[in-house]
């Protein structure tokens, strides 16, 4: 009996952990997380809470430890603020990890956790929200789980939306959308300019050209890539080869060489006799092509069509400005080969010729370099990573899989050069920027993988041959982006045969291409403070005769160094406008000045930062008058990552103020301070304000080299999102590039400038209505360009409605429903009551966010 009843407790026993054995494990993919902002200027201070909410929808408990939860925040969290039973760590730049304090219970089914915690700066719209949460488990660390079900509250009090006390950007509304939509005037399509960009000269008249698929192209032998590429291009619209029928027989399109004419000059001449496009270079003819391009129809892109009547016009056209570009940042989130190609068509479009391509950063290195392999095959991968040894950590919520093609991916040498090919072919000069000193930890930690592997197989020498860092450096720094380890030491001969490395390599890769290679950008921005001071090698250098004295000499050593190596290879350098500065003590601080050791060395400085309030606001001036050539790439109009307003659903950055199309339309080259009448927190500013800045003198003017639109990549994840930050405000940067000065530009009379903007403002509203963006909605199967909301103002019993660009449709329901290509279209102000939601179409059916209103 007693061996039964053994037996029993013992089979009992068995079932039981039998039982405990098959419980399912925790399943962290069925956690759902939730951020809602609760203050902003949080106790008085630049700071603010916030609160992360942790839901447990799987069926079973989350562990009471043993596990972390990585994810990335652009803000930096004070760690002692995080409430309640786990801890938030800061890891590098905006790596954060969660786990358990010791004594947390776990998290029952249904059961949520509330983390308050408070961090730096301040947050307004939906991208500014922590992302790319993943849950480790310490047991099996080679395991991560994302976390998908993530949700944010929408803020939409005062103390969520103003960023301090000092903030007075009002938070834009469909009201204020109607009240600032007033002053733009419907403008007949029949009015409007043929061509855009704004030519310098052209009169019209006379007998239309009909253009049909059996048009004859007939150029110069000098210009038969630029006619092979309008037979392409009309072969896209007659869906059909074109253009080389026998001349005589059929009209023709001719491009014709000529000499004395400017480098991008032509004139282009139609009439119902043909088109006749003549120039000096390919640059002239090529653009001459692009303003025949301009006069088409949208339709025309549809490839419908089987003849398109051109109107009779005479041009005289030559750029303002030499330099016309734009920058892509492919280092935060990459952008595949096919999306920078969609770039340069649009750049080729509005004759813009410059692609600064930013293709190193800290958070990835884009461009295979095949003497340096681990570039690609360590800095060009992001994952899950505490050691950064074979690929870098996540970053802008990247996440823990390498696969991810935000935070994965490189363009191979192949790949790089038929991109190359690609933007010569429409006369667009690709510059590389191989960014340096500061924001290489993608580079150094490369090349830390590649130390590590040739010191295992004992090659000590070559392993050091390249090393960017000092392996006994104990120096201590945070960067902008709160990076700890992203600085070259520039006292290395190892950091200089890097960039020698890498720049024959480029060298090779352009002269294979064919494509011309006349600069490198190195970078050259926010170096923190601390940096270098404890590296044994700078110690060293210092100490040495004739080096520099202090860690400030460093920078104008490393660039001069720099220089050295161009000039060698017939390369002129190019920089941020911190490479051109100098540190010099004032009183009890240190203020950058224009370094005139450079400045008679063709140093082109890139200028970004006339932030309006921070005291830097006549920089580029300043720099220009010194001696340096300039390009203008102010974030106060140029830099289009920033959100083009302030409101929750508008994505995009801010810190440098908002930004939507007006800014880059309304910039003015020779005096940007002109028209700028608040800082970037809203604050008024009278112009007297700015009669301290130093004016940009005539010996200046000669040195701006021309204007350069930003697209920085934080926040531009994807396709739909890059092209949604990019347009239409790269339209407005075209036409400030390439037309002269407006009118309104030079008034002196602040009302009459104004009243000369205000039409000039209504002119281009409606070009990008009727004319730019409806061809957009066809070419390269179509941009997904940002399509402004509604303007919607309720009042005295009627719902009234506007649009920023005259031509796009506006839809809406009363029953509060999501309106759809097929809802009422607005006409005339409405009196039925309901909740009304209002919501702009394209032509092509194509809606924008909707907005809402009660009557």
């Amino acid at each position: 009996m007693r061996r039964i009843f053994f037996l029993a407790c013992f089979l009992i026993l068995a079932m039981c952990v039998n039982a405990q054995t098959n419980v399912p494990a925790f399943n962290a993919g069925n956690l759902r997380i939730q951020w809602e902002v609760l203050q902003n200027s949080y106790n008085g201070k630049a700071q603010f809470k916030s609160v992360l909410r942790f839901t447990n929808g799987g069926g079973q408990a989350m562990p009471a430890g043993g596990w972390k939860i990585y994810f990335n925040f652009a803000r930096q969290i004070v760690p002692e603020s995080v409430e309640g039973p786990v801890k938030i760590e800061h890891l590098n730049g905006d790596f954060f990890c969660l786990s358990p304090k010791e004594g947390f219970k776990g998290l029952n089914t249904n059961a949520t956790l509330e983390v308050p915690f408070l961090a730096g700066a301040w947050v307004v719209n939906f991208t500014d929200a922590p992302e790319g949460f993943y849950y480790v488990a310490d047991q099996t660390p080679e395991v991560t789980t994302p976390i998908l079900n993530f949700s944010q509250v929408t803020s939409t009090k005062p103390e969520q939306l103003q960023r301090s006390a000092g903030d007075q950007v009002a938070v834009v509304t469909p009201q204020l959308v109607y009240q600032q939509n007033q002053g733009i005037k419907d403008v007949p399509a029949s009015s409007l300019p043929l061509i855009f960009p704004t030519p310098a000269n052209y009169q019209t008249g006379g007998q239309p050209f009909l253009l049909t698929a059996q048009t004859i192209v007939s150029a110069d032998k000098a210009f038969a890539t630029e006619s092979a590429y309008l037979k392409a291009e009309l072969a896209k619209i007659f869906k059909s080869n074109v253009g080389s029928g026998q001349v005589g027989i059929h009209k023709a399109i001719s491009l014709r060489k000529v000499t004395g004419m400017g480098n991008e000059a032509y004139t282009l001449k139609v009439n119902a006799d043909g088109v006749v496009i003549t120039a000096t270079t390919g640059a002239g003819a090529f653009y001459g092509i692009q303003s025949l391009k301009s006069m088409l129809p949208a339709q025309a892109w549809t490839g419908k069509s089987k003849m398109l009547s051109l109107p009779a016009i005479s041009v005289t056209d030559e750029p303002r400005f030499a330099y016309r570009g734009m920058m892509l940042d492919v280092a935060r989130n990459f952008h595949s080969q096919k999306e920078v190609m969609r770039l340069l068509d649009l750049m080729s479009m509005y004759k813009l010729n410059n692609l600064h391509f930013h293709f190193s950063d800290d958070e990835g290195w884009r461009l295979e370099i095949p003497a340096l392999p681990e570039l690609t095959s360590v800095g060009a991968k992001r994952g899950h990573t505490l050691t950064n040894t074979d690929h870098l950590q996540p970053a802008y919520g990247s996440g823990p899989s390498v696969s991810n093609p935000d935070g994965t991916g490189y363009y191979t040498k192949a790949q790089f050069i038929e991109l190359l090919k690609y933007a010569t072919a429409r006369h667009i000069n690709v510059i590389p920027e191989v960014e340096s000193p500061g924001h290489a930890r993608a580079a150094i930690k490369s090349m830390d993988a590649r130390y590590n592997r040739l010191m295992k197989a004992g090659q000590q020498a070559e392993a050091e041959r390249y090393l960017l860092r000092n392996l006994q450096d104990k120096s201590v720094y945070s960067s902008v982006q709160h990076w700890d380890d992203n600085v070259i030491d520039v006292s290395l001969p190892s950091a200089y045969n890097f960039m020698e490395t890498v720049t024959d390599e480029i060298i090779k890769m352009y002269r294979e291409a064919g494509a011309p290679l006349k600069t490198i950008h190195f970078g050259g921005d926010e170096v923190p403070a601390g940096v270098w001071a404890k590296s044994p090698s700078v110690q060293k250098l210092l100490a040495s005769a004739g080096a520099p004295k202090t860690t400030d000499d460093l920078w104008y050593y490393y660039f001069g160094k720099i220089n050295d190596m161009l000039k060698a290879r017939s390369l002129y350098p190019s920089g941020w406008e911190e490479a051109g500065l100098r540190k010099v003590q004032s009183g009890n601080a240190k203020k950058q000045v224009p370094n005139p050791d450079f400045a008679k060395e063709n140093f082109h400085l890139y200028v970004w930062n006339n932030v309006l309030g921070w005291g830097s606001e006549d920089l580029a001036y300043q720099l220009a008058n010194a001696g340096y050539p300039v390009i203008l790439s102010c974030v106060s109009n140029l830099y289009f990552d920033l959100s083009y307003q302030k409101n929750f659903y508008e994505p995009g950055q801010y810190w440098g103020g908002f930004l939507d199309v007006d800014k880059p339309f309304k910039f003015i080259p020779y005096n940007y301070l002109k028209n700028i009448t608040e800082t970037s927190m809203g604050a008024p500013v009278a112009a007297s304000a700015w009669a301290s800045k130093e004016k940009l003198s005539e010996a200046g003017k000669a040195n701006i080299m021309g204007i350069q639109g930003q697209l920085w990549s934080e926040e531009a994840e994807g396709d739909e999102r890059t092209e949604y930050l990019l347009l239409p405000k790269l339209l407005g940067l075209a036409e400030r590039a390439w037309a002269k000065d407006p009118a309104w530009a030079a008034e002196s009379d602040t009302q009459k400038a104004d009243e000369q903007y205000n039409i000039a403002w209504s002119q281009f509203c409606n070009i990008l209505g009727k004319r730019e963006l409806p061809k957009l909605n066809y070419i390269n199967q179509g941009y997904l360009y940002r399509i402004p909301t509604a303007g919607v103002l309720a009042e005295n019993g009627a719902v009234k409605a506007n649009v920023q660009f005259p031509g796009f449709t506006i839809r809406y329901t009363t029953n509060g429903t999501e309106p759809t290509v097929n809802s009422t279209v607005y006409t005339v102000p409405l009196t039925e009551k309901g909740n009304y939601q209002f919501r702009v179409f394209t032509e092509s059916g194509r809606g924008g966010r909707s907005v809402g209103v009660t009557n």
